[in-house]
């Protein structure tokens, strides 16, 4: 996908070419023949599938279910195995979008090449999978596990030796169907979720405009009675008991103890300005986690960086996918290296670098204490300094309904996507309205400098009304230009606060892994809106932010030398 192939109404769609080519894979999976394989020409892949054709064969099916629902799938098997000879296999629960599973059929071949048996599925109530959608509920996780029984049943499958393998909603599916499933002896999860309720309600604040487009997509009609409550709920701010075990059932998170008992080998990867599912949430998962497991951050948004690796092109999210399934299941898909154990890693705004780290305690630097002080002499910003807390200041914010230049993305998916073609969206922060948005800024770093690892930012904020909110954001600025790259950020909003009484709050910002030139100053944005957020301010109205005597407002920043 390109940036230019943008669609407001899902940013989540393929490119038409990206679709054009998916479907001339499809018929010449189907039928082989060199009429099928050669228009495979003009995207250079009409050898790899005249190679599929000998070794494999591939056919669309309908499993169904014990209730009778019809599951949408297809199935690749190595073509002649010896007698007894068995065989690895992979389940491939579909991402989401109106391709369904087919939206793997670029990979088939991988696996295929080595050795693999292959089932993909879309989940019931997805693209032409019938019933309703449960989000990963308990009903997918007892449909993965029919789907497994049909792929025990294949002649050849070794039972022994099944894989899970799954991207953004397909990777959700992949972990919870092994949490229930011992059968699963691996999982390798692209753009994954690691906790449902903290990816829709961060801080108290709901990702009202992620969670809009994955409703769109899923088809509101479609949803269950179940999931149709919960949306209406979560669009009125009803954040209730239902709401949460919604969320609960489909988190990973929680079942850990599951993981851990079965220490099933985890493949999990993410994206530093991950707009849709939570990064901090997957972090939690992976920390939790005792058996082998492995932690892949990217730069870019959701599903940025897998795209290319799931339409039968290079990425490393796959690549390692296919080195994790090769040495927990036997077979030889990649390219034979070992898979990367722990934590694995790119920073902004480098496609080429890849630093690896044993676990995230050794990966996270410590923080460095910045202290939000008055403007200097002849200033209107504030300072972010480093040598003693500071006090007795107050800035007014003027909540409006309004963004500032400061957002998260301008748009889902597609701003990450500019992103990893080496394209960041510059913020020209010189242009805030200081009446909308407080800022503060350090002294010019004297060297090079990164930030690897995690934030915590204290403010004290005082609402005029019984709710508010603030967004903050990180930069990296350029004093000659004014103009800036986001580095993190985070929603906070305040609830059930008498009106004109102070709350201090301390929340984490998103982690990152970003480095910075000399010269460069790092900038804290505070604002009261963000389209990518629900608002709970009242419009027209103020908030004030502070930082009293004893609980002085900080940021935390893991600021090191690059060196």
């Amino acid at each position: 996908m390109s940036v230019d192939d943008y669609n407001p109404d899902n940013p989540f769609a393929l490119s038409s070419e990206d679709t054009a080519r998916l479907e001339a894979i499809e018929q010449a999976l189907l039928d082989p023949s060199p009429r099928r394989i050669g228009r495979l020409d003009q995207w250079g892949l009409a050898d790899t599938y005249e190679v599929y054709a000998e070794i494999a064969e591939f056919r669309n099916l309908s499993i169904a279910m014990a209730d009778g629902t019809m599951i949408d799938a297809s199935l690749s098997v190595p073509r002649n195995l010896a007698p007894g000879q068995t065989c690895p296999a992979i389940l491939m629960p579909a991402p989401l979008n109106d391709l369904g599973h087919r939206g793997y059929l670029g990979m088939i071949p991988h696996w295929a090449l080595g050795g693999y048996a292959v089932l993909a599925f879309s989940q019931r109530g997805l693209a032409r999978s019938e019933g309703e959608i449960h989000v990963a509920g308990p009903q997918d996780v007892a449909d993965a596990a029919e789907i497994v029984d049909a792929l025990v049943r294949i002649e050849g499958v070794d039972p022994e030796r099944i894989g899970c393998f799954g991207a953004s909603y397909g990777a959700g599916t992949s972990l919870l169907a092994a949490a229930n499933d011992p059968r699963i002896k691996a999982v390798a999860g692209t753009s994954t979720w690691g906790d449902l309720f903290s990816s829709l309600y961060e801080n108290g604040t709901r990702h009202l405009a992620a969670f809009e487009a994955l409703v769109k997509l899923f088809k509101e009609e479609r949803c269950s009675a179940e999931f149709k409550s919960v949306i209406q709920k979560i669009r009125g701010n009803i954040i209730d008991d239902e709401v949460r075990k919604f969320a609960g059932d489909r988190s990973p998170r929680n079942h850990l103890p599951a993981y851990n008992d079965s220490q099933v080998p985890i493949l999990m990867t993410t994206a530093w300005h991950e707009t849709i599912f939570s990064v901090p949430a997957v972090v939690d998962l992976f920390n939790g986690l005792t058996g082998p497991k492995s932690l892949l951050v990217q730069i870019g948004d959701h599903g940025n960086a897998e795209l290319p690796g799931l339409l039968g092109l290079l990425s490393k999210p796959t690549a390692m996918a296919y080195r994790w399934m090769d040495h927990h299941l036997g077979g030889t898909a990649g390219d034979g290296a070992q898979p990367q154990f722990g934590v694995r890693s790119e920073y902004m705004h480098n496609l080429l670098s890849d630093l690896q780290h044993p676990d995230w305690e050794s990966y996270a630097l410590p923080g460095k204490r910045f202290h939000l002080a008055e403007a200097a002499a002849g200033e209107g910003d504030g300072q972010l300094t480093e040598d003693k807390p500071q006090s007795g200041w107050t800035r007014s914010l003027k909540a409006t309904g309004k963004d500032t230049e400061a957002v998260v993305a301008p748009k889902l998916i597609q701003t990450g996507l500019a992103e990893r073609a080496g394209l960041p969206h510059v913020y020209k922060t010189a242009d805030i309205d200081r009446g909308l948005a407080a800022i503060w800024t350090t002294a010019p770093l004297e060297q090079p400098m990164r930030v690897q690892g995690e934030f915590e930012l204290r403010v004290t904020v005082t609402p005029r009304a019984t709710e508010a909110t603030i967004v903050a954001y990180l930069m990296d600025c350029d004093p000659a230009t004014g103009k800036a790259a986001i580095i993190t950020h985070a929603p906070y909003t305040v609830t059930g606060q008498e009106p004109g009484r102070a709350a201090t709050v301390t929340f984490p910002l998103q982690p990152a892994h970003y480095v910075l030139r000399k010269g460069r100053r790092l900038q804290l944005i505070v604002d009261t809106h963000d389209q990518f957020f629900a608002d709970a301010n009242r419009a027209p109205s103020t908030v004030d932010i502070s930082s009293p005597l004893g609980s002085e407002s900080y940021l935390d920043i893991p600021l090191h030398p690059l060196s």
